[in-house]
């Protein structure tokens, strides 16, 4: 029998709740009732209203950067589509192309079919490899320079300044009631807008056809449906995202920002406002009065005024941070107008930071790229270049695919020699046309072939054929063996008949009697 004082203590049972008497929750708290159904107050909102960013004009190394890589990347993207390339009268002579149609990719001298898709992947991988690359060593200054959301935002900020003013005047503006002058001011800087939006669908789609055929068919309207609709999509989003979502679009909807906030480490070169120095902040006033209560920032806002997104980078890294650099031109100017030493706000790792705070000697910032984690993606990123280099010096312009027929898989002829047929595709991809040799190897003394061009009485161990310029030829072979010679497996050749003199195998089965 157990022990009565090991057993586990009777629960009490709960009092039956009394449901006749229980107050329903109005009764029970009826400020919270009238709160909750008070048809006047309006419920909370679950997201801030989004704020204008009115970013001001700053001169500055890091604003001349923008400048220069706005001016490249626009250039690049907008002219590239008219630069010529001479590839001979069978290739089309747009330096950089993507024949949809014809199933081909051109870029200068490199020209991609669809087999070697490998090239594209990648490019696809050294890309995202390089952006590792980047985001460990300099944070995120993809987003701050070279994304096609920051250049033409930053873009059409510059149309905002030429139009409406520098940032009091834009925000002057924005507050005024609409009348005839606000309206002409907005409908002149939204044509531009268009016309900017316009311009970037329309080149676009340039690199995807000759440009200057598709260029005159798309004003005489003689362009396909794909192309109008193309460059009105890019047109609206070109015109919406940039001239009005702006840093919403790096802030909510770029999953990027995420996916680097996640790369970045203590040893990540990144705008940094140096908390040690700054704090407390004190005007230039209450600094003189007393410099040893204030540190070196006067509380200006001249780094928030200057930024594309409009965050306090001196709260710290942020979404909203792009690494641009503008704050430090700011601040840097700053400095430099009340006698104090520039870097505030500066480029620099935590590390460093710390050190410097605690009076060490810290070494200049570009030696913080040369770390074990930026040298292993720049390792990994050359050695993919380097094979992809290697790949496309090593390729040939002469490749042979063989397809046996399997019904029948074979034809006994009425002089005992056996024949099997087949489907050759001869590539060349060369843009001038070629004589190519086919020709066979392994098989007995005896063996011939013909194709469909050819007769029978002319078969022979090797046949010659002509391939059109950038394309296939599908040839249709026959192979006889003499009757009482097993054959499992040969191959066909086939090597060009020009001063290159390249050469491509293919390996295939025969079936004969004998064999099964």
């Amino acid at each position: 029998m157990a022990d009565p004082d090991t057993l586990p203590p009777v629960r009490e049972p709960a009092p039956a709740r009394d449901w006749g008497t229980a107050l329903p929750s109005s009764k029970a708290d009826p400020i919270a009732a009238t709160a909750r159904h008070a048809p006047s107050q309006p419920p909370p909102k679950l997201y801030e209203k989004r704020k204008a960013v009115h970013n001001k004009r700053i001169d500055g190394w890091f604003r001349r950067f923008k400048w220069l890589v706005m001016l490249v990347t626009l250039t690049i993207y907008y002219v590239t589509p008219w630069i010529r390339w001479d590839r001979g009268p069978y290739a089309p002579d747009q330096a950089v192309l993507v024949d949809l149609a014809n199933r081909r990719f051109y870029m200068f001298d490199i020209e991609i079919w669809p087999h070697e898709f490998y090239f594209v992947a990648g490019l696809l991988i050294m890309a995202a490899l390089g952006l590792f690359l980047v985001t460990s060593a300099v944070g995120r200054a993809w987003c701050g320079y070279a994304c096609p959301q920051t250049v033409w935002t930053d873009l059409f900020q510059h149309v905002d300044r030429f139009v409406d003013g520098d940032r009091n005047a834009r925000m002057r503006l924005d507050r005024a009631p609409w009348g005839p002058k606000k309206i002409a001011k907005r409908s002149f800087k939204w044509s531009i807008y268009l016309v900017i939006s316009l311009l970037t669908g329309g080149a676009w789609i340039l690199y995807f056809a000759d440009a200057p055929t598709l260029f005159s068919d798309f004003f005489t309207l003689e362009a396909s449906s794909v192309a109008y609709a193309t460059v009105g999509i890019l047109t609206f989003t070109t015109f919406w995202l940039g001239g009005f979502m702006r840093e919403q679009v790096c802030i909510y909807m770029c999953p990027w920002p995420r996916i680097q906030a996640a790369m970045l480490d203590e040893k990540s070169l990144l705008v940094t406002y140096k908390e040690w120095r700054g704090e407390p902040r004190g005007s230039v006033k209450k600094a003189k009065k007393e410099p040893e209560k204030y540190g070196d920032c006067i509380d200006c806002l001249q780094c928030v005024a200057v930024c594309p997104t409009g965050i306090d980078i001196r709260e710290g890294q942020q979404i909203g941070c792009i690494t641009c650099g503008l704050c430090i031109d700011a601040c840097d100017r700053v400095m430099a107008d009340i006698g104090r030493p520039r870097g505030l706000i500066d480029y620099a790792t935590l590390d460093q930071c710390e050190a410097e705070a605690r009076g060490e000697e810290t070494p200049p910032p570009w030696k913080a790229l040369l770390r074990p984690r930026t040298l292993i993606y720049f390792t990994i990123w050359g050695a993919i270049g380097a094979a992809m280099l290697f790949a496309l010096g090593a390729r040939t312009h002469t490749e042979l695919t063989v397809s046996p027929d399997r019904n029948p898989p074979y034809m006994l002829m009425k002089d005992g020699t056996v024949r099997n047929a087949y489907t050759l595709r001869v590539r060349n991809m060369e843009a001038r046309p070629r004589d190519m040799e086919i020709a066979l190897a392994g098989l007995p003394a005896g063996s011939l072939m013909w194709t469909d061009r050819i007769r029978s009485e002319d078969a022979a161990p090797r046949q010659t054929v002509t391939v059109p310029a950038n394309e296939i030829r599908v040839v249709r072979a026959y192979v006889t063996v003499p009757a009482g010679n097993p054959v499992d497996a040969f191959a066909f050749t086939v090597t060009s008949l020009d001063e290159q003199r390249e050469r491509d195998t293919a390996e295939t089965t025969f079936d004969s009697p004998v064999s099964e």
